[in-house]
């Protein structure tokens, strides 16, 4: 769930949610309070729940729970599905006109209009608001002007944006794109109430939405109340009663206080529990493959790393990590050998290819050691990995894969681990361009295809280019493949450039990753969605 400019083709095969809803738990149990409620192991989101501003995975978890869109994601399928849209109509593919259907409002009686997508648009739009998926209204005449690169605004709104009636705007784009309603889905272009205008710092402490949960409480390091509410006007009414988020830093934690019947779902299993999951929960235990990669990304603003030859140095990092024997003994079963930048899941129409990196994501000690030493030498003569270290067992992997690079370089302990406690500062370091070694950047895509495992992370100057990687051959060809309307051109074209990413490892591949949960005997119909995140609202409590 990430700021990415959409590719022209991008929907062609189903945009699919990086959706999760609330759930739901019984009386005496799970830590719930009251009946209905289930409790959930949760991290704290980088930033405030603002929908424009929420582009990693914890945030997003509540926000679709608090919200309801244009369109809506089937878990199932990926279908984009219209939800407050009852028609989305054009002529010409450039200019669209959108008609909402009645009866919608949000959980403080406001009725959704018009108006209420407008003001949120430009709001996220808007320079000055700093919102972190801006670019997801680029395509949108009037967003030049609204977000320049430099300097302030030249308008208070996009010209592009027109509100006819209550239930009707306009939308005119910079371009064709046929698919743009497809991209709706996605939970930057939810509605705003008034009151987020208005009492901005007490929204954002009580956050209102329209979707099928409200907000009882939120205490920042220790977790969030979410309530069914009751006069939701969906046809996806939530199932239970609704769900309490409990932050944890250690999701070891997270499964002992499932075992032990204090939490009712941990949506990930920790790698030291693989061994004991299938005995602990049986048919309560989903493994199931899921659109997410692992990757180290080199922080390439800093010229130790980004001066020349320090490609075959990144390359031999990559060649001394054990990805198989890391995967068996530390993941059993829910991690595979990355061998390109996207996912397996993606399938071969998709974009997903077993040979683009080739023996640059292979093991092997020897070449490893020549290329570091090929290229000048590890920076300063060492390289330290950082993460988070509260969910994903990443402390584990990261101290596996160190192990692997010194009994393969051969000079002592020359990679050493950097923990950082929480996810909301990794994510501060890293989006302040702070760290000087590799670190961890896993990505959970937001559709289906091989453009939202690129051009995001490595395109000039994009979103999620945390490590500013840049290079003019890689843009030129992202350029192209949105530039083309038939989908597998494109998918050939993003190849081509994915073949850059092989010969300048801007990060190195790691192994992509399963979906894992594990619930209580309370719960039933408890499902992922293609992204490892539950179905939280049709879960049900026994």
């Amino acid at each position: 769930m990430r700021g990415a400019t959409h590719a022209k083709w991008a929907a062609c095969a189903m945009a699919v949610a990086l959706a999760a809803t609330a759930c739901g738990g019984g009386d005496g149990g799970g830590g719930g309070e009251g009946a209905g409620v289930i409790s959930s192991s949760w991290g704290d989101p980088q930033n405030p729940l603002e929908p424009a501003n929420t582009n990693e995975v914890q945030g997003g978890k509540v926000l679709d729970m608090l919200f309801r869109g244009l369109k809506r994601y089937d878990p199932k399928t990926g279908a984009a599905n219209n939800m407050l849209a009852e028609k989305i109509e054009t002529t010409d593919s450039q200019n669209f006109t959108i008609t909402l259907k009645d009866g919608w409002k949000f959980s403080n009686d406001e009725p959704v209009t018009a108006q209420s997508f407008v003001d949120a648009w430009n709001y996220g739009a808007d320079v000055r608001n700093k919102q972190n998926n801006a670019p997801f209204f680029s395509d949108i005449v009037g967003y030049d002007a609204l977000h320049p690169k430099t300097g302030d605004p030249r308008t208070k709104t996009m010209s592009g944006l027109v509100v006819k009636d209550a239930k009707t705007f306009t939308v005119a784009l910079k371009g064709k794109f046929s698919t743009w309603p497809e991209t709706l889905g996605y939970q930057a272009f939810s509605p705003l109430p008034k009151s987020f205008f208005t009492d901005h710092s007490g929204w954002l402490n009580k956050p209102v939405g329209n979707g099928p949960y409200t907000v009882d409480s939120y205490t920042k390091g220790t977790g969030m109340k979410l309530r069914k509410w009751d006069g939701y006007p969906g046809a996806d009414k939530a199932q239970n009663g609704g769900v309490d988020l409990k932050v944890y830093t250690d999701n070891n934690t997270a499964y002992t206080d499932l075992i032990s019947g204090n939490l009712d779902l941990v949506d990930d299993v920790p790698a030291q529990q693989l061994k004991n999951v299938q005995n602990d929960l049986g048919d309560r235990y989903i493994n199931q493959p899921a659109l997410i990669i692992q990757t180290l990304t080199f922080p390439l603003y800093d010229p130790q790393w980004s001066k020349a030859g320090m490609e075959k140095v990144r390359q031999g990092i990559s060649r001394a990590i054990n990805r198989d024997e890391i995967t068996k003994q530390i993941f059993r079963d829910t991690r595979t050998p990355a061998k390109d930048w996207t996912s397996p899941a993606l399938g071969d129409k998709g974009g997903f290819s077993a040979t683009v990196c080739g023996e640059a994501c292979a093991f092997d000690p020897a070449e490893a050691k020549k290329l570091v030493q090929e290229g000048g030498g590890l920076p300063g003569g060492k390289v330290t990995l950082t993460s988070n270290v509260d969910t994903g067992s990443h402390r584990e992997w990261m101290d596996a894969v160190c192990n692997s690079v010194n009994n393969a370089l051969g000079e002592g302990p020359v990679c050493t681990v950097n923990p950082i406690g929480t996810f909301a500062d990794f994510r501060n370091q890293q989006s302040a361009f702070k760290l000087t070694g590799p670190f961890r950047s896993g990505w959970q895509a937001d559709y289906p295809l091989i453009q939202n495992f690129l051009e995001p992370l490595y395109y000039t100057g994009a979103s999620s280019n945390y490590g500013k990687f840049s290079n003019p051959e890689f843009d030129k060809l992202v350029d192209q493949a949105n530039q083309e309307s038939d989908a597998a051109k494109a998918t050939a074209t993003f190849r081509d450039a994915e073949k850059i990413l092989a010969e300048q490892m801007p990060s190195i591949p790691l192994w992509y990753q399963n979906g894992s949960a594990g619930y209580s005997e309370r719960l039933t119909d408890v499902a992922l969605n293609q992204f490892s995140v539950p179905v939280y609202d049709q879960i049900k409590v026994s």
